[in-house]
């Protein structure tokens, strides 16, 4: 049961060592295990909580893995801020809870006990399909848009889904990190007047460039030495480190000479496609390398005018049809397994003309 996993995980943070387990989302490999100082953890969730104005009392959801940072730092948030945790096992419809197990950090020790929902929540984190999900039924939506302070984190959130949020009454953030920055170092606004595709870092964090253009993160609080990233960003010239990402270095296809990122391409896509999909890439005789689409159907699909809205060099050449396309246990799609698929079938993929 779920909350025998939280109670695991507060064993082990109240035990005598200073450092956590955890494990990599696994979004560009295998994850991996790693080991974080609890202190750390500590003061990632400080920073987190007087960003947002969380106040003790105030009443947290924990409906993603405990497997993940995600999960541990929403406890660790709790624990730090003395927030009441609602926890509920992670499912896709987050908001058709009918109970959880309230966590009350008020007091010490902690108290626990079940508790009836829906109820006001002043904190939550969700991953973008737990929030989309939650979008197609009015029941849910109106449950949603309750609270006060929604992060959301582990994959992109596309154009029609930020669209929507952007008319929530309430705060709702994108955020920006990883496992080894503990969760997130900068929060974009979804919401209201001030929703922005900029990233804003929280105090204490100083971000720089490399000659790739990849995001170098220095900050002291939750890593130890400055962390380069392969995401390719682009920094605003005023002094101000606000940012905004442009994709994965890992996710370039070189095509003719030509350097087209994989993400931008699939933004491009999605008004355009009712279909899921990933975009990825063929190695190709003449080009190098193509661009490439797998998707998601029970029958084939012509794509040809869908893609005739893309640049011509954007355009993917070949497609194919899977029955799944392979997903990380964060959500996120697996890029290296596509890539392993598109190998394997290259010869079984469709010319788009």
């Amino acid at each position: 049961m779920f909350s025998q996993k939280v109670s695991d995980f507060l064993e082990e943070w109240y035990d005598t060592s200073d450092r956590v387990l955890v494990k990599t989302s696994g979004s560009t490999g295998a994850p991996k295990p790693l080991w974080v100082e609890k202190r750390r953890m500590e003061a990632s969730a400080r920073i987190t909580c007087d960003f947002l104005g969380l106040k003790p009392g105030d009443t947290a959801l924990l409906c993603m893995p405990l497997d993940f940072i995600a999960g541990k730092m929403m406890v660790v948030r709790a624990i730090e801020r003395k927030l009441r945790l609602i926890c509920i096992a992670p499912t896709g419809h987050p908001m058709t809870a009918a109970q959880g197990m309230m966590y009350d950090f008020t007091s010490t020790p902690f108290a626990s006990y079940p508790v009836s929902l829906p109820t006001e929540i002043t904190f939550a984190a969700m991953v973008p399909l737990q929030v989309y999900n939650s979008l197609q039924e009015q029941q849910e939506c109106q449950q949603l848009m309750k609270i006060r302070q929604l992060i959301i984190g582990g994959g992109a959130i596309d154009d029609p889904l930020a669209e929507t949020l952007k008319s929530f009454p309430h705060a709702v953030w994108s955020t920006y990190g990883m496992t080894e920055t503990l969760s997130h170092i900068a929060l974009r606004r979804l919401s209201g007047e001030e929703a922005s595709e900029w990233y804003t870092p929280f105090d204490g964090v100083h971000l720089s460039l490399t000659t790739d253009q990849c995001l170098v993160i220095d900050a002291p609080h939750v890593c130890e030495q400055p962390l380069v990233t392969n995401d390719i960003a682009e920094l605003l010239d005023d002094g101000s480190m606000h940012f905004r990402i442009i994709g994965r270095k890992d996710n370039v296809i070189c095509s003719g000479g030509v350097k087209i990122q994989i993400e931008e391409v699939e933004k491009a896509l999605h008004p355009h496609l009712s279909v899921p999909f990933v975009i990825s890439k063929r190695k190709d005789p003449k080009f190098g390398e193509v661009v490439f689409l797998l998707y998601e159907s029970a029958e084939e699909q012509d794509f040809s005018q869908a893609i005739s809205s893309l640049p011509n060099y954007w355009q993917p050449k070949y497609c194919l049809r899977v029955d799944h396309i392979p997903m990380t246990e964060t959500g996120k799609p697996a890029r290296k397994e596509v890539e392993r698929i598109v190998a394997c079938h290259a010869s079984l993929g469709k010319p788009i003309s």
